[in-house]
């Protein structure tokens, strides 16, 4: 691809007189326009992806529909400019904590939350294609995970996934079977990531469905953009995101016991301050007006949940935990917890409360699972899967491993239940010795890697201040769907960027950053249908 700009020595306009030029039609049979006043100095100028899909930009420098407004409003900026906008940002997530954690990182584990400020945007109509495919998958999931636990298990029974692979996850949970779940929400908050390929299309990376987090980052987001860029929200009619919390209340309320009327009690259970996340939970408690509470803040009494306030002992209906199963009680799993209620599966088999998301979900997220999820799709719902999976290998499958240890340095090899990015071996990136071990691995444990082919990750302009200008930066998503009576998508999501020139690796605890996520509204201008 062409870069952007090829000019050079030319005056760099102001944002007013690129808000001004005229486009250019050409190009719009795809939605692409050639935007000569683009062809300057500035921080677009010499912006060129590395190939594959870029989101605002293909052939010879030409943009795509939705990318202009934001293009000439950027094209017109200084890097020092658009340097001190993100220093205000930054020093305004330090001021509110917004932060996340970095474990064995020797320079210090708590860092700013990052956020690069070019926005990422997602036409009406192709979001709307996205949604029906992220409610079709979290459905079939949900399906999957109710009769695996109360149900019949017939997925399992009828040979659509292996028996032995289920029972072997680390996220199978024998304590959760019998514990019924209203509606059969047991993923209530699930978070997709979709990544976008060479051709243009997206597809899932992998399903969170047990503690997704993230979410408090896209509001932040949205916030700190309309401050730093209020004149670009102008240009656009951009679905909001501010509602979220009222949403979750809402799909949690609808899982509540039957018991708990009207007006059922809520709470978040978090680890405590030390925990990566512990923003985001605060965050959460505050958007629904519920309680944040530690494991000793609660108790369990007769197979009632209760917490300790200083009025006395109150009733809790729902728990938003976000504790790993094995931590939630020690009665039923790690007795050294402390962190979890003793005796709270007993109160959520008895049904007096709702735990959320369910226990045992982390069998459905296994990443040895997930080449499995078009075909439990297909089985539980009598449909063809709208989103399509990432090429994937079993590792446990003789021909399938013998194929992929053979061309290693092209693949990406993944651990089936690390998350963060960690343990991951991206082939074309990796040494001999590391992908010497990465074979090791694979031979000394075949059940718990998995390899996949290389997706070359869309690209977005992000500031790179070594040079000045605007670059190309691999980036995913991250959308949440929520589910209690019916099936939601969060409109947006978490866009996730890699900081680094070159590099696919986009989680926070490796590097990575953010950026706002447009989803537009149509011509209606509620983004509805």
């Amino acid at each position: 691809m062409a870069p952007v700009s090829r000019l050079g020595g030319r005056k760099t306009p102001t944002t007013d007189s690129l808000s001004a030029a005229p486009a250019s039609a050409e190009g719009e049979g795809n939605r692409a326009r050639v935007l000569p006043s683009l062809a300057m100095v500035g921080l677009l100028d010499r912006y060129q992806p590395p190939g594959g899909w870029d989101e605002a930009f293909e052939g010879e420098g030409r943009i795509r529909h939705c990318y202009e407004q934001v293009a000439r409003r950027f094209a017109g900026l200084t890097v020092a400019e658009l340097d001190r906008l993100e220093g205000a940002v930054a020093d305004e997530f330090r001021r509110q904590g917004i932060t996340f954690t970095v474990y064995d990182d020797d320079e210090g584990t708590e860092r700013t939350w990052p956020m690069d400020l070019f926005p990422r945007i997602i036409e009406a109509d192709e979001w709307r294609e996205l949604e029906r495919g992220l409610a079709q998958r979290v459905i079939a999931l949900n399906r999957f995970l109710d009769d695996l636990y109360v149900g019949e298990r017939a997925a399992v029974e009828d040979g659509i996934i292996p028996k032995w692979l289920v029972t072997s996850s680390q996220g199978f949970e024998r304590q959760a079977f019998g514990i019924a779940v209203p509606s059969a929400a047991r993923c209530m908050i699930a978070g997709i990531d979709l990544v976008r390929g060479a051709d243009g299309r997206f597809a899932v990376l992998e399903d969170n469905l047990r503690n997704p987090s993230g979410i408090s980052y896209v509001l932040e987001n949205r916030a700190a953009m309309a401050k730093a860029f209020p004149a670009l929200f102008a240009d656009h009619t951009v679905q909001p995101v501010e509602q979220y919390g009222q949403l979750l209340r809402t799909t949690l309320e609808e899982v509540a016991p039957p018991s708990a009327g009207d007006h059922p009690n809520i709470v978040i259970l978090t680890p405590g301050i030390y925990n990566s996340a512990y923003f985001e939970h605060a965050f959460l408690a505050r958007a629904m007006g519920v309680e944040l509470v530690e494991g000793r803040d609660l108790v369990v009494d007769d197979q009632v949940v209760y917490a300790r306030t200083v009025g006395g002992l109150s009733p809790v209906d729902v728990i938003y935990r976000r504790i790993d199963d094995d931590f939630l009680d020690p009665v039923s799993f790690r007795p050294d917890s402390t962190l979890g209620i003793p005796g709270l599966l007993s109160a959520a088999r008895a049904g007096t409360v709702t735990v959320c998301n369910a226990i045992g979900n982390g069998v459905a997220d296994d990443k040895a699972v997930y080449p499995y999820v078009p075909d439990l799709i297909r089985y539980y719902l009598s449909e063809e899967p709208l989103l399509d999976n990432v090429t994937t290998y079993v590792m446990w499958d003789d021909d399938q491993r013998e194929a992929c240890l053979d061309r290693l340095d092209q693949l990406v090899i993944k651990p089936v239940a690390e998350s963060g990015g960690y343990g991951i071996v991206i082939g074309p990136h990796a040494t001999d010795a590391e992908l010497a071990a990465a074979r090791a691995n694979i031979e000394a444990d075949h059940r718990n890697w998995v390899v996949q082919e290389l997706v070359q990750l869309s690209t977005l302009p992000a500031l790179d201040r070594q040079g000045g200008v605007l670059g190309p930066r691999h980036l995913d998503l991250r959308p949440f769907v929520l589910t209690g009576d019916r099936t939601r998508v969060f409109p947006g999501g978490l866009t996730r960027v890699a900081m680094r020139a070159g590099s696919m690796i986009v989680n926070s605890s490796q590097g990575g950053g953010s950026k706002d996520t447009w989803v537009l509204a149509d011509s209606n201008g509620n983004g509805e249908r």
